[in-house]
Parts: C-alpha cells; structure tokens; sequence
C-alpha cells in the first residue's frame, strides 16, 4: 500500500469561544465583547480566540476569558464544537465552544486596552453577533437547562449562602416560568440537594429568611432527575 502524507490533509483552524452566563435581576444574562480586528470588526461576540500550539480548548477558553473579559475561576465545561465550514468568512474555521456560570456578586469585569468592552447583556437582548454565535448561545441555553434538571449546577449561579426564595429564582428565571413553592421544595428536599445552616439574614421589611448552603461542594449528578 503507498504511503500518504498527512500534509495532502487539510487542516482547519481551530478556535475556542465561551458562553458565560449569569443571572442579575432575575434575568438570563450572557457575556459578550467587542470584536477588534475583521471579521466582523465592532460587531459583538462571544470571547474567544485561536488555539496556539502546545495549549488545549479548555485552557484557550479560560486565557481567553481572563483576557478579554478580566474572568478567571469560575465553573466552566465543554459544550460542543461547531464545524460548519462557512460560519467563519475567513475560511474553515471549527469552533470548541465551552460554557461557563458565575453568580453575579462574584463578577468584576475589567475594563483596559487588553480586554473587549465586556457586557452581560440580557438574553432575549443579545442583537446582532458575529459568526454564529446566536446558534452556540442557544445550543448553551439548551445544555443549561437540561443540566439543572439532574445536577447541583444551579450553586455555580448562587453566593454560598443563599435563602431558598433566591435558589427558587434561578429556577424560575432559566425555565422561564413561576413553579409552586410547596412542590418545589419538596423535590428540593427530596434531592437533599441543600441543607440549613444556622445564619438568617433579613431584606426589607420581610420575616428574616433561613440561609442554607449546598450539601456537595462538587458537580455532582442526581439518582433522580428534578
């Protein structure tokens, strides 16, 4: 058999783009930047960026976000990757997307000549954007939505105490419909998802409310999905 030469094989770029959500005033909200170079200059994107040698999807996706957005250590996990040839005008081009969740209180984004004009834009507000990104957000909303029903993803989105109202919120705002506060503690309970600690904190003129935290500090999936 003759031999074959790997350099008759085309090879595509490679990128790494990331979704970051965040909740804030009981909204979905995704994090974009600025593009700075062409295509689609000014237009507004995902963060991402080209693999360089010797790094991996995950490690590109958290320089990127430390670059262009001030971001660092926060949950993040591989999405897809998006391979369609004509959704980068500069030629083949496949996307590792990723996406990542952070509880807004634990946001500081950085603003310089380094970083993109980062913003956490609502969801159903996020305009036009570059590439297709419209189509990896959605593709991330999906997966979001389909972990919070059989993981403790929902604690990556949440302080480390919180009262069971704002856990019900995150709930609430990614399914994007009022649920039962009887029903949805009892599926709560029946989890043992949380657990009380001995603090109440008081808002307003409401009854101070019990604070609790999650049982597992790690990602970890249910026996039985919520």
């Amino acid at each position: 058999m003759p031999k074959t030469s790997t350099q008759k094989f085309y090879k595509p770029s490679i990128t790494a783009d990331v979704v970051v959500f965040t909740i804030e005033d009981s909204l979905l909200k995704v994090l974009t930047v600025k593009r700075a170079d062409e295509p689609f200059k000014g237009t507004r994107a995902l963060p991402g960026g080209f693999i360089l040698p010797g790094s991996d999807s995950m490690g590109t996706a958290r320089r990127i976000l430390k670059e262009k957005a001030g971001l660092e250590g926060i949950y993040m996990e591989q999405l897809y990757t998006f391979d369609d040839p004509k959704r980068d005008p500069r030629g083949s081009v496949v996307s590792v997307a990723h996406f990542a969740l952070v509880h807004r209180d634990a946001i500081s984004l950085e603003t310089s000549s380094h970083t993109q004009d980062p913003t956490f834009t609502p969801l159903k507000h996020t305009g036009t954007l570059a590439f297709d990104h419209k189509k990896i957000i959605e593709y991330a909303y999906e997966r979001l939505r389909g972990r919070l029903e059989y993981t403790n993803i929902a604690q990556s989105l949440l302080p480390k105490e919180f009262t069971f109202s704002e856990l019900q919120n995150v709930y609430e705002t990614i399914f994007s419909k009022k649920l039962d506060k009887r029903n949805f503690r009892k599926k709560i309970e029946r989890l043992g998802l949380i657990k009380a600690t001995k603090k109440k904190i008081k808002r307003g003129r409401q009854r101070p409310a019990l604070l609790y935290t999650f049982a597992s500090g790690k990602a970890e999936s249910f026996k039985n999905p919520f």
